[in-house]
């Protein structure tokens, strides 16, 4: 990306976005418009066997494209107040089936700063509900033609909120799979020794 300023002070005039800006933009909202569809298709679908893969892929494709804002220049914002895009989507029925289907796994616990290390116990639902939340508030800014607002709010709400709940999330349900193949191969080799053992034992008597 270019490093020329795009826009004047909050509140003043802001020339258009160059084309490498724009076409930046538009491959971080296909990312953004990607999740949400997928995160709802999961949440309706309540495919308990299928929803941590595909949650661990979506979210790990989406902090890509958190990653990539983050190496960025700051995007400065258009306006000193965030222009109305209209209300922000209800994600009421999202959170709540996505809880309904994680069940004894949707409540964990992560460390929000590991600098100031302090352990937070939050929900999966209502953190990947938060993310959403986020993501789309920008994608109604890109879409009403807002650039530069959209890619402020993507960059700055990615560095102050959705990243840190992302990352969180993402080794939530990494360790959830760790446990599920781990745990299963440990009971294997359990039970291999237990037959070993007994083997021994109808030998010596």
């Amino acid at each position: 990306m270019s490093d020329t300023d795009q826009t004047a002070t909050p509140g003043g005039p802001a020339s258009a976005p160059d084309v490498e800006t724009e076409d930046f933009a538009q491959q971080i909202a296909d990312s953004v418009s990607s999740f949400l569809l997928a995160l709802r298709e999961i949440a309706r679908e309540g495919d308990p066997s299928r929803t941590i893969s595909l949650l661990l892929l979506e979210i790990s494709q989406v902090l890509l494209a958190g990653a990539r804002l983050g190496v960025q220049q700051d995007f400065d914002p258009r306006r000193e107040y965030q222009p109305d895009v209209g209300p922000e989507a209800d994600v009421d029925e999202l959170r709540m089936r996505l809880a309904d289907m994680l069940g004894p796994i949707d409540t964990y616990t992560f460390v929000f700063d590991p600098y100031v290390p302090e352990i937070v116990a939050s929900q999966l639902s209502d953190d990947l509900s938060a993310i959403a939340t986020d993501l789309e508030n920008g994608l109604r800014h890109h879409r009403s033609g807002d650039v530069m607002e959209a890619l402020w709010w993507w960059q700055f709400s990615y560095v102050s909120s959705w990243g840190n709940l992302a990352g969180a999330a993402l080794n939530a349900l990494l360790s959830v799979v760790a446990h599920d193949r781990l745990d299963v191969d440990n009971d294997e080799e359990l039970g291999q020794i237990a037959a070993a053992e007994a083997v021994l034992d109808s030998d010596g008597s």
